[in-house]
C-alpha cells in the first residue's frame, strides 16, 4: 500500500486572521475505513493538537445518525492536565479490575497460535496505553443523554446506535488528519468519579467512551488480521 500524501485545504468559516490550513491524509474510503486503527503505541504524546482539528472532527461526527434524529450526544474534550492525569488514575483502576476478570484471560487463549501471539500483543499494547494515558494530549468523552441502566434492549439500543456511529465518524476524521486514536473504556468502572471530576449529569447523561487523541508517529497503517467472511457471514439463517 502506497504512504499517505498530505493535502493541505482551507478550513471553512474560518475568517479571522489565523485562519489556517489543516493537513489531511489522501486516503481512499476503503483506505480510511480499514486503516483506523486502535493507536496506543504509535501516539506523539509530545505534539500539541490544535482546538480547531478537533472541532473539525466532532462537526464531522455531528452529521452522523441517530435514532429518531433526536442528536441527542454531547463530547467532552478534556486538555487540562490535571483533568487528564485524574482520569487517568480512573482508567488505571478500571483496567486493575478488568485485568481481574475471567474475560481478560479468555480474550487471549485460543488454539491459533498466531490468534494467541496477535492477543498479548494486543494486551501489551492497553497496558501501555493505561501507563501513559495522562500523557495524551486530548480526552475525548463521547455521552448520551438518557441512561441504558436497566432498559429493555430495543431502547439501550436505540441509545448506543446513536452514539457510536458518532464516535467512530469522530475517529475516522481524526484518522484522516493524521490523529490517532483508540476507543476506551475502563474508567467508566468510575463513572460517577469521572462525572463529578468533569460536570456531568450523571443522572441524565450516560458517558459511552474515552477516546485518547494525539497526532501519530508515522501516518502509515495497515489493515489488521481478520476471520475468513464465511465464519461470520450468515445468510437467510444462522
Amino acid at each position: 500500500m502506497h504512504a499517505p500524501r498530505i493535502v493541505l485545504r482551507r478550513v471553512a468559516g474560518h475568517h479571522s486572521l489565523r485562519c489556517f490550513l489543516l493537513r489531511t491524509l489522501s486516503l481512499s474510503p476503503d483506505e480510511l475505513l480499514t486503516t483506523t486503527r486502535a493507536v496506543r503505541r504509535r501516539l506523539d504524546f509530545s505534539r500539541p493538537v490544535e482546538r480547531e482539528v478537533i472541532e473539525e472532527c466532532i462537526a464531522i461526527a455531528h452529521q452522523a445518525p441517530s435514532a429518531s434524529n433526536r442528536q441527542n450526544w454531547h463530547f467532552i474534550v478534556v486538555t487540562d492536565s490535571s483533568k487528564r492525569a485524574a482520569l487517568a488514575s480512573l482508567y488505571r483502576k478500571g483496567a486493575e479490575i478488568y485485568m481481574s476478570l475471567p474475560a481478560a484471560n479468555d480474550s487471549e487463549r485460543f488454539d491459533d497460535l498466531a490468534k494467541s501471539t496477535t492477543q498479548a500483543r494486543v494486551r501489551a499494547s492497553a497496558m501501555y496505553l493505561v501507563e501513559h494515558l495522562h500523557e495524551v494530549p486530548v480526552h475525548i468523552i463521547p455521552c448520551i443523554e438518557g441512561r441504558t441502566d436497566g432498559l429493555p434492549t430495543v431502547a439501550q439500543a436505540a441509545q448506543w446506535c446513536s452514539i457510536v456511529p458518532a464516535a467512530w465518524s469522530f475517529m475516522l476524521a481524526a484518522r484522516a488528519r493524521g490523529l490517532g486514536t483508540t476507543f476506551t473504556s475502563f474508567h467508566l468502572f468510575f463513572e460517577q468519579d469521572a462525572a463529578k471530576l468533569l460536570g456531568i449529569p450523571f443522572e441524565a447523561v450516560m458517558q459511552t467512551a474515552l477516546i485518547p487523541a494525539a497526532y501519530t508517529n508515522g501516518v502509515r497503517f495497515k489493515r489488521g488480521p481478520r476471520e475468513p467472511l464465511g465464519k461470520i457471514v450468515h445468510w437467510d439463517h444462522w
